[in-house]
């Protein structure tokens, strides 16, 4: 990892906004008339908002040399593994609260709003944790290390994912306080039913979405500070990663239930930076105690993706095969 010096200078911090700004007013406009997004064009725009930290990436290498573009890379790819399994969850939402398909991406558009509003406030949080002292990072390393032990209990309990609308404590609290249409009325958030102001169901799936980002913006943050200790980094990874979820969700849909085993590789993956981050700390007392290079971590990361997906594609291909075998069995 670097030292506390930041590549963020107000200028790059300034065009960084204003890029993201405009991009996520795109968004906006494209959702603004509901439709069903098509393959082709969830495709076109996944495969430029992959190009986008791509060519970043290789700005960062020209200006500021190999280690701290790996660093980005290296981070990218970690907030990008965390935001698929951010996807899942989102998945498993839009079914609970039978959002119309035409609907999906305005939940989706807004979520990612505020996954990104919540990561700049954890950022902001973590480098003033960080510039208090070295302890910060064993007390991220712990964090991330009780996050995969969790994960992996659960990948492991083999249990069916779903989400229970009425147990969530969010969804709980509206209720309370505003009643609740049972229909949707369009892409409206709020109408008037019987002379007073009611929720749509549409408002409870974005305020189930957002509650969840708090969630993974714990995660997520502490993780990708176990590459980088750069603020702008930091966000810069987590701005990019989520910049092209809306689009990912629609190519991935039929894809994401097939990776079984992502959660394992994820409970991996924040294992590792979670140690990773206690040798950090402990460098910084004991010199003799060795630190893992970023590329290192990176070819670490990659190799745990690329091992579950292959496995989870194997597993399913085999579950589908003895599912074919039943029906002849049987006769």
């Amino acid at each position: 990892m670097s030292n506390a010096t930041t590549i963020g200078t107000p200028f790059l911090w300034g065009v960084t906004l204003a890029v993201l700004a405009l991009l996520l007013i795109i968004d906006f406009l494209l959702t603004r008339r509901p439709h069903a997004v098509s393959m082709r064009e969830a495709v076109g725009w996944s495969v430029f908002y992959l190009a986008l930290p791509v060519g970043f990436g290789f700005y960062v290498w020209q200006a500021h040399g190999g280690g701290v573009a790996a660093e980005f890379f290296t981070g990218y790819v970690v907030e990008k593994s965390l935001s698929v399994d951010n996807l899942f969850v989102f998945m498993l939402l839009l079914a609970a609260f039978a959002v119309p398909a035409e609907l999906a991406q305005r939940v989706l558009l807004y979520g990612i709003v505020g996954a990104l509003v919540l990561r700049a406030v954890f950022i902001a949080l973590g480098a003033a944790v960080l510039q208090s002292g070295t302890w910060a990072f064993l007390l991220f390393g712990a964090i991330l290390v009780a996050t995969a032990i969790k994960i992996l209990k659960e990948a492991l309990s083999h249990r069916e994912q779903a989400v229970d609308i009425s147990s969530m404590r969010s969804i709980r609290l509206v209720r309370r306080f505003m009643p609740v249409t049972d229909d949707y009325h369009g892409s409206r958030l709020v109408v008037r039913q019987g002379g007073r102001r009611a929720l749509t169901p549409l408002a409870l799936a974005m305020v189930a979405v957002f509650a969840t980002d708090i969630v993974f913006a714990v995660d997520s943050v502490p993780a990708v500070y176990g590459v980088t200790e750069d603020p702008f980094l930091v966000f810069a990874t987590n701005a990019f990663a989520l910049l092209g979820l809306r689009a990912l969700y629609f190519v991935l849909q039929g894809v994401l239930a097939k990776l079984r085993h992502l959660n394992h590789g994820l409970a991996v993956i924040l294992a590792f930076i979670g140690v990773k981050l206690v040798l950090h700390w402990a460098h910084g007392i004991w010199a003799w105690v060795p630190e893992i290079p970023t590329l290192a971590s990176l070819g670490v990361i990659i190799g745990v993706l690329l091992t579950v997906t292959v496995t989870s594609l194997r597993a399913s291909r085999a579950e589908e095969a003895r599912a074919a075998r039943e029906p002849v069995e049987r006769s």
